[in-house]
C-alpha cells in the first residue's frame, strides 16, 4: 500500500518544503495595515529567518483593503508590495490570502456586503472574483509570492448564523471556490493555491460543512488542515494533527500544517514546546511535508482592540512575545528545522507499508437513514486504532474504503467498526482468502436506532455463531476485560492477560456473545467467554475480537498506552509484518522514512513525561546517529525525539 509523500515543487521542478508562519505584525495584528511599521517588520521576519522560518502566511484584511465595491485601498496595496519586498530581501516567501472575513474569534464584514450570500449571490460573487483577480494580478510576478489562499477559515465566517446568513450547499461551495482559482489562474498566478478552510469537511471530521474534500481536491495544489484539538488523552492530543494528515491522504495533493499553535495563557512555556515538537515530527511521519503554525508574536499592546479586548488569550500565540523575544516553541522550530537538513528531507519519502487502518465509507458518505454518530464514531475509533499502531511500531496506512481498498496488504484493521458496505465486506473476505489476516472487533453503535452489527453473515465469516437477541444488548457488566489466551498468538504467550478499560454508552457498552463454529478460540474473557476468534479462509484468517475494544479506549480519559498495541503487534506478525525497527516500550513511537538514494532514517518519539533508554530491535543492520557513532540504545529526554540513520 502507497502512503502519501507528495511534496510542493519550486519553480525549477525541485520538491519543496514550506517551513513558515502565520503572520501579523504586532503594530496591528488583523489592522497592522494602517499602521505600517517597516522597521518592526523588518526585526519581526529577521527574527523568525535567523530561526529557519523562511516564509510566512500573510492576510489582507478584506474590510480595508476592499473598503468599497470595485475599490482597493492604494495605500495598503503600496504597504503589501514594500511587505513582499522585504520578504525578498531576505530570502523568505509569503503566502497571500485573500478573503479574510474571520480572524481569531470574532468575523468582520466589509461594509458593502448587505447580507448577501458568500457562494450563491451573483452579484456578491463578482466582487469576490474581481478582488482576487486584480491582486493575483498585481503580484503575481513578484519573487516573494510562495503560493496562495482564497480565505481564513471562511466556514467560519460563512456559517455565522447568528447573523442568518450562511450556506452548507457542497454545490455552491466548490462551484465558488472554483470561480475564484478560475480568476487567479486567469491573471497569470501560476504559484500552487488552497481554499485555506481548515480541511474541515466531512471527510475528516464525519460532519459536512459544504467543504468538501474530495469535490475541492481536483481545483487545490495542496491541503492545509487547521488544527487545534483538545482532547482528554496525551497520545490522541499529541497524534491528533497527525491522524488529521493520514485522513487527507485525497487525490495525491501535498499536506501542509497550515495552521495549528497553542496560546502561552493556556500551557507552560515548557510543555508548549513539548507540544510543538510533537505535532512537528508527528505530522512528518504521517506525511506532512510543510508546517505555518499560528502565529509570529504575541500583541499585549493591543489589549483594547478587538479581537483581543474580548478573547484575551487570542493575543498569546506568538512564537515570540509581545517585545520580539523567541520563546521556546520558536527554538523548537529551529532544532526541528535542523534534523529537516541533516536528513535531507526534501527527498525523503514513507516508505509503503502492508498494513491497512481501514476507514468505513460511512464516516463521509451520509447514506440514507443513518445517524451523525455513526459518522463521528468512525473517526472515534480508527484515530484511537492509529495510536496503537502507532504504539506498536507498525507502519500503518490510513485506507479508505470509498477509494477503494488496497489489495496488496498482509494486514488489515477494522476496528470497532458498526457499519462496512456490503461490497467492502465482500472485499475484506476475499482478502483473507487470498492469504491476508483481516481484524474486526464488534460494536453496535452508540445510540438506539438499528442497534448492532452491521455486518452480513457474522456467522459464516467468523466461523462462529452468534447468540445476539433482537432489540436487546448484551451488557459488559466487569469494569475490565481481562482477555486471557490460550495458546501463543504472536509474541503474546499462552497465559497472558490483556486488561482493557471497560466504557462506552447504555447502548456501546456491549460485546458479542458467540460459539466457535469453525473458529478457534485464541483468548477468553474472565467468564471463559470467547473473546478473541480466528476462522481460517483459504489461505488467510479472519480474527473477531467480540469486546468493542477501540471504542472503549477511545472514550476514557487518560487511557493511552492501553494493551490494543500488543494486540495489534500480534495480529502484524501472525500476518508475517516484521517492523524494520522497534521498541519493547509503547510509550516510544517509531517510524521511518527513506531516502531517495535508499538511506532509512529513524524517529523515536517520547509520549513519556520523564526520561527513557531504550535498545531498540532491528529487523537487520545497525543503527547509528546523524553524526555517524553506533547507536546500541536511545535516550530520550521527557517527550524528546532523536532520529537515527538504520545501515542495513
Amino acid at each position: 500500500m502507497r502512503r502519501n509523500a507528495a511534496k510542493l515543487t519550486d519553480g525549477g521542478g525541485e520538491p519543496a518544503v514550506w517551513i513558515g508562519v502565520n503572520y501579523w505584525s504586532r503594530t496591528g495584528g488583523p489592522l497592522m495595515w494602517r499602521n505600517y511599521r517597516t522597521a518592526v517588520i523588518d526585526e519581526e521576519l529577521r527574527t523568525m529567518r535567523e530561526h529557519g522560518i523562511t516564509l510566512t502566511r500573510s492576510f489582507l484584511y478584506w474590510p480595508d483593503f476592499m473598503p468599497a465595491e470595485n475599490t482597493l485601498d492604494e495605500e495598503l496595496l503600496a504597504h503589501f508590495d514594500d511587505f513582499l519586498d522585504r520578504h525578498q530581501a531576505l530570502g523568505m516567501t509569503t503566502i497571500p490570502t485573500f478573503i479574510v472575513g474571520h480572524m481569531s474569534g470574532q468575523n468582520w464584514d466589509p461594509a458593502w456586503r448587505a447580507g448577501r450570500d458568500i457562494f450563491s449571490d451573483a452579484s456578491f460573487l463578482a466582487q469576490q472574483e474581481w478582488y482576487v483577480g486584480t491582486l493575483a494580478a498585481r503580484w503575481k510576478d513578484h519573487p516573494a509570492v510562495a503560493g496562495w489562499l482564497l480565505t481564513n477559515e471562511i466556514p467560519i465566517y460563512a456559517h455565522w448564523q447568528s447573523r442568518g446568513i450562511g450556506t452548507v450547499d457542497h454545490a455552491a461551495v466548490t462551484a465558488w471556490a472554483r470561480t475564484l482559482i478560475d480568476a487567479l489562474r486567469a491573471a497569470g498566478a501560476t504559484q500552487p493555491v488552497s481554499v485555506g478552510d481548515g480541511a474541515w469537511g466531512v471527510e475528516v471530521t464525519g460532519a459536512d460543512n459544504g467543504f468538501r474534500v474530495r469535490d475541492l481536491a481536483p481545483l487545490i495544489d495542496f491541503h492545509g488542515p487547521h488544527v487545534y484539538r483538545m482532547e482528554t488523552d496525551a497520545v490522541r492530543q499529541h497524534l491528533g494533527a497527525a491522524f488529521v494528515c493520514e485522513l487527507l491522504d485525497i487525490d495525491d495533493k501535498p499536506v501542509i500544517m497550515e495552521e495549528f499553535g497553542l496560546t502561552s495563557d493556556y500551557v507552560s512555556e515548557e510543555n508548549a514546546a513539548h507540544y510543538y515538537r510533537q505535532v512537528l515530527h508527528n505530522t512528518l511521519l504521517a506525511g506532512a511535508t510543510g508546517w505555518i503554525p499560528w502565529n509570529n508574536t504575541d500583541y499585549d499592546d493591543l489589549y483594547q482592540q478587538e479581537p483581543y479586548s474580548h478573547h484575551p488569550f487570542e493575543m498569546h500565540f506568538g512564537l515570540t512575545d509581545h517585545l520580539g523575544r523567541p520563546k521556546e516553541q520558536l527554538r523548537e522550530v529551529k532544532r526541528f528545522t535542523e534534523i529537516l537538513d541533516r536528513v535531507d528531507f526534501p527527498r525523503l519519502h514513507r516508505p509503503d507499508t502492508s498494513v491497512a487502518l481501514v476507514v468505513s465509507s460511512f464516516l463521509e458518505r451520509m447514506y440514507p437513514f443513518t445517524q451523525p454518530e455513526d459518522a463521528t464514531s468512525v473517526f472515534a475509533h480508527t484515530r484511537q486504532a492509529y495510536v496503537a499502531a502507532r504504539e506498536a511500531d507498525l507502519p500503518v496506512g490510513v485506507a479508505r474504503e470509498a477509494d477503494g481498498l488496497p489489495e496488496d496488504c498482509a494486514l488489515y484493521l477494522l476496528p470497532s467498526a458498526k457499519q462496512l458496505t456490503a461490497p467492502g465486506w465482500r472485499f475484506l473476505t476475499e482478502r483473507a482468502a487470498a492469504g491476508s489476516v483481516v481484524y474486526a472487533s464488534y460494536f453496535v453503535g452508540e445510540h438506539a436506532t438499528q442497534r448492532g452489527p452491521w455486518w452480513p453473515k457474522l456467522d459464516e465469516t467468523f466461523g462462529v455463531r452468534k447468540a445476539l437477541r433482537y432489540g436487546l444488548t448484551d451488557p459488559i457488566e466487569d469494569d475490565e476485560l481481562r482477555m486471557v489466551f490460550r495458546r501463543d498468538f504472536g509474541a503474546i504467550r499462552a497465559g497472558a492477560e490483556l486488561v482493557f478499560t471497560v466504557a462506552g454508552t447504555e447502548n456501546s457498552r456491549t460485546y458479542l456473545p458467540v460459539e466457535p463454529d469453525g473458529a478457534e478460540v485464541i483468548a477468553v474473557d474472565a467468564h471463559g467467554r470467547p473473546a478473541l476468534l480466528s476462522h481460517a479462509v483459504g489461505s488467510g484468517r479472519m480474527i473477531l475480537c467480540t469486546y468493542p475494544i477501540e471504542h472503549m479506549a477511545a472514550v476514557t480519559p487518560r487511557v493511552n498506552p492501553e494493551p490494543t498495541w500488543r494486540l495489534y503487534a500480534a495480529l502484524a506478525a501472525e500476518a508475517g509484518v516484521t517492523p524494520d525497527v522497534t521498541v519493547d516500550d509503547p510509550r516510544v513511537l517509531v517510524g521511518t522514512m527513506t531516502h531517495e538514494d535508499g538511506c532509512t532514517f529513524v524517529w523515536f518519539v517520547s509520549q513519556h513525561d520523564e526520561p527513557l533508554s531504550l535498545t531498540p530491535t532491528l529487523a537487520a543492520g545497525s543503527l547509528f546517529d546523524l553524526d555517524g557513532a553506533k547507536l546500541p540504545t536511545v535516550d530520550l529526554p521527557p517527550f524528546g525525539v532523536v532520529v537515527a540513520e538504520l545501515a542495513r
